[in-house]
Order: C-alpha cells, then structure tokens, then sequence
C-alpha cells in the first residue's frame, strides 16, 4: 500500500488515500472523506511505483 496525497475536486480539501500498488492499473470512484462527493480515481503503477494519478469530478 501506497499513501497518496490529492486534492479534492469539489471542495479542494487535500485528501490522504491509501493505493494498492499491487494491481497495475484501476479505476474506480470512491466518496470523498471531507465532502463525501464521488471522485473517479485512475492509477498507474510500474514496479509497484506510482506513476500516473488523477482524481476528477464525475459531473460532466
């Protein structure tokens, strides 16, 4: 497990999340812990290494 750091789409908050760097790629949406608003969280690891995150509002 990873600890990662973002800021929240809706409310702007910094959120702490921590990433299961044992699957490569996923894409999911989890609740925001601040403002309980949907964020769609996409991830990319290589060796257990982060590197791509995005967190992005699902509102189109």
């Amino acid at each position: 497990m990873v600890e990662h750091f973002f800021i929240c789409p809706y409310c702007w908050e910094n959120i702490s999340m921590l990433l299961d760097d044992s699957v490569s790629e996923q894409k999911y949406i989890e609740d925001c812990e601040v403002c309980c608003n949907p964020i769609e969280l996409r991830m990319r690891f290589i060796n257990s290494e982060l590197m791509e995150f995005q967190a992005d509002s699902i509102e189109q």
